[in-house]
């Protein structure tokens, strides 16, 4: 395996993706609302890298790419998510959010970078999609969550803007780490008088434990991570490592929401597996351009 750390940091991101969701799921059964988790999150950030803030080069890139790095994992992502969160369960938003990246990567790798990659890791990414909407079953796809699959699904585009930022402009993992806190700091503040808040009235612990995850674990950790594997792995690859979030997702939500595992989850995890075994055994095709892995 080449670049074991960047595959590492793959697996990272997985885990605490997945943790996000039902974290997030737990956050918003509880009286904080999604703008309060949002404002606890890019907040938080903001402290925990202020020391690399006061070094940026803010000379570095233009005004829209940070924008579209910043916001393509900010704000409208972490709305989009929330909210589809009060209407869906964890494991189902974890298909709906992450199980459409290889799809999507795959598209803009393609048009955007001329990215390739050969027949048998095509099919991967198709048994991986098909594994994610079967683990959906159920009632997902019916018409009482329109609103919540359209919210997801808007989550999973926004955040294939950002990753592909990423890739396009050669953001680094410390460019990231400044560009999200900073962007929705001074973009969301104004706007989250809009919206409806029990800041002031929810439980301690219930802000700690938001602030910490969202803001230190996800907007800082994963984000190094993600950055750090999308230089070094490619877009299609990172995508692929994310559409593995609903399965430990549904195993997640089943030990601390509670949440069961139906057959049709179980049937879904069991492909996403073997998914992931077929497109690690495929090659990249010869043609393939800034693809690594």
């Amino acid at each position: 395996m080449k670049n074991p750390k960047a595959h590492l940091a793959g697996l990272s991101i997985v885990c605490i993706w997945s943790g996000w969701i039902v974290i997030s799921r737990l956050g918003v059964q509880t009286r904080l609302q999604p703008a309060d988790i949002t404002l606890l999150r890019y907040c938080t950030a903001l402290i925990g890298v202020l020391p690399l803030i006061f070094r940026h080069e803010w000379r570095k890139f233009k005004l829209y790419q940070y924008l579209i790095v910043g916001l393509g994992v900010g704000f409208p992502y972490t709305l989009f998510s929330f909210y589809g969160l009060r209407e869906i369960k964890a494991a189902h938003a974890g298909v709906l959010v992450n199980g459409m990246l290889p799809v999507l990567g795959a598209v803009t790798a393609w048009f955007l970078f001329r990215q390739r990659v050969t027949v048998l890791r095509y099919g991967a990414i198709a048994v991986i999609f098909i594994s994610n909407l079967i683990m959906a079953g159920g009632d997902t796809f019916s018409a009482g969550h329109l609103w919540g699959i359209v919210l997801l699904l808007s989550a999973s585009v926004v955040y294939t803007m950002h990753m592909t930022g990423i890739r396009q402009w050669r953001f680094g993992w410390r460019d990231v780490l400044v560009t999200v806190p900073v962007v929705n700091v001074l973009l969301f503040i104004p706007l989250w008088f809009a919206f409806p808040t029990a800041l002031f009235q929810a439980p301690l612990p219930d802000i700690v434990l938001q602030s910490f995850y969202q803001g230190i674990a996800v907007n800082i950790v994963a984000l190094m991570f993600v950055a750090y594997s999308i230089r070094h792995l490619g877009l299609i690859t990172v995508s692929l490592y994310m559409s593995f979030v609903p399965v430990v997702t549904a195993v997640f939500a089943w030990i601390i929401l509670g949440e069961s595992l139906n057959v049709w989850e179980s049937v879904g995890i069991a492909g996403c597996s073997a998914g992931l075994l077929l497109y690690a055994r495929g090659q990249v095709a010869p043609q393939a351009l800034f693809q690594k892995s």
